[in-house]
């Protein structure tokens, strides 16, 4: 965080420039649909009470965040049009943007936005409710547009914990009060966003329509947005190549069909707009009972995983293998930790040593449920383990299903992956952090691994004023939790967004596709 103003400012130029040579030689168009697709079906719509891959697709078009941010990582105005950092970094004060209504029509405040932070979020919200337990005093709106954040100790991710997935403002008037889980609003979203909830045809398509109300002039230029479900890959490839669909994200289409897809005739392709995410693909095991609170089970397969075989043969090439927990475009990075190379007699010694008798154990891997790709990496790892001598069976679910029992800690062994956010405090330590072993999130410390040490590093890490203690707490977290296994860590994803040459202005933020389309535009 601390080197980024240079550097995103000489971005933040480029990319400005860019954009007005752009705007000088096309004219955005009003009007048009944008046929795009929801892989696998998102369980909700409602970002503050999941934000899976796909919820955030659609729903990034129905809520909005105080703030959003460049590919450069800079923070960029949203439902906040201004904001203020005291010079000893302990009161953040948002100016909010003026004739903002709710879908409903009511009008939206600064008491929205309190409600968001002090209720709504501190309580379904993983990441949120640490950061307020942790780090904010108090949280008050001295005007109907104005919000102010004190914080009781400095906090240097602050200002990059209001992007869309982590912090969606929430309507008081439809929530205060009521069970979040259980809110009939749940079903019928509504948000301050460009797009509005029309029809949810399960199975078939969602359907979203301009809102004619949008507090943005002119905005958006799209009329309507369709995400239809088509549970097969190859029916997806199909319905991009027909023109049934104009746009594929990340995960959309098997990498085999990336390849081919990229030089059809008037598509174009992109692998930004996940400079803010970072995504991180690891393994987690259940570290409440053996095998896997043992130690050297966790580093045994991790021996027996060749993580380079995933990237390349499973996931065609998009991605690299992970070294740890911090993917290598996060802020601290290092590579100076213990390596886990692919070696088969290394994983079988280390059980040895241990006394552990791989047969004495049925284990059940749960693989995400996003496509053939995660199957396929599932069967690969029940090769590998089964190797080991240990008793593996697949246990498929569907994307509710995988939440709830990840959330639940009813697992075994399973696969996710998650954002980083740019910022270790941020996307990082949730998953390490004593504290953050909650219920009710799959996103969070599910396996239970638990080292103060670590807790006591990663909040040195956040809390530091300078650089150089951040490098040095942050690098000192790494080693241990790679020694310890904190999580089997496999690799960092790569995205491809595919769209038709007519989509104009797609992707252009550093949240990508999740941001909200309102400059979108279709050329005729």
């Amino acid at each position: 965080m601390f080197q980024l103003t240079r550097r995103g400012a000489l971005a933040a130029g480029l990319m400005l420039a860019a954009t007005a040579g752009a705007t000088a030689q096309e004219t955005p168009v009003k009007g048009g649909i944008l046929n795009m697709i929801a892989q696998p079906e998102p369980p909700m719509l409602m970002v503050g009470l999941n934000t899976q891959g796909p919820t955030l697709y659609v729903g990034g078009q129905i809520y909005q965040s105080l703030l959003t941010y460049g590919k450069d990582l800079q923070p960029l105005p949203s439902l906040a049009k201004s904001w203020a950092v005291s010079p000893d970094g302990l009161t953040y004060t948002f100016t909010l943007q003026d004739n903002v209504k709710w879908h409903d029509g009511k009008p939206f405040s600064a008491d929205d936005v309190v409600f968001t932070a002090d209720k709504f979020l501190r309580e379904s919200h993983p990441r949120w409710r640490l950061i307020a337990a942790t780090y904010v005093e108090s949280i008050t709106a001295p005007s109907p547009n104005q919000v102010v954040f004190k914080l009781k100790k400095p906090f240097s991710a602050f200002l990059y914990a209001f992007e869309l997935s982590s912090f969606p403002v929430i309507p008081k008037h439809l929530y205060d009060g009521t069970d979040y889980r259980t809110n009939p609003a749940n079903q019928t979203p509504i948000g301050t966003g460009p797009f509005k909830l029309k029809e949810w045809k399960r199975g078939s398509y969602i359907h979203l329509v301009r809102n004619e109300d949008y507090w943005k002039p002119g905005k958006p230029y799209l009329d309507e947005l369709y995400f239809r479900i088509i549970p097969d890959a190859a029916s997806r490839a199909v319905a991009f190549e027909k023109g049934t669909v104009d746009v594929l994200r990340g995960g959309d289409v098997e990498g085999f069909e990336v390849r081919r897809l990229v030089k059809l005739k008037d598509v174009e392709s992109t692998t930004s707009g996940w400079e803010v995410y970072g995504p991180l693909v690891f393994m987690q095991l259940n570290q409440r009972k053996m095998p896997f609170s043992d130690k050297n089970v966790r580093k045994a397969l991790m021996h027996a995983i060749d993580r380079d075989f995933i990237v390349k043969n499973i996931f065609f090439g998009l991605g690299k293998a992970a070294t740890g927990p911090f993917a290598s475009t996060t802020l601290y990075y290092t590579p100076e930790v213990t390596a886990y190379p692919f070696d088969m007699a290394k994983a079988k010694k280390l059980l040895a040593d241990a006394g552990i008798n791989p047969g004495d154990y049925s284990v059940k891997l749960m693989p995400l449920p996003y496509g053939a790709a995660w199957d396929r990496m599932a069967e690969y790892i029940k090769q590998q383990i089964s190797q080991l001598g240990f008793k593996i069976d697949i246990q498929g679910v569907d994307a509710g299903g995988w939440s709830q029992k990840t959330s639940d800690f009813d697992f075994d062994m399973t696969f996710n992956f998650t954002y980083q956010y740019g910022e270790p405090a941020l996307g990082v330590a949730r998953h390490y952090l004593s504290s953050n072993v909650v219920k009710g999130t799959p996103y969070g410390n599910n396996q239970n691994y638990l080292n103060p040490k670590v807790d006591a590093l990663l909040a040195e890490g956040a809390s530091a004023v300078s650089k150089d203690v951040a490098t040095k707490a942050y690098a000192e977290a790494q080693k241990i939790l790679v020694d310890d296994v904190a999580l089997n860590w496999l690799y960092e994803m790569q995205n491809v967004t595919i769209n038709r040459q007519k989509v104009k202005n797609l992707v252009n933020t550093g949240i990508g596709l999740n941001q909200y389309m309102d400059e979108v535009w279709i050329s005729k």
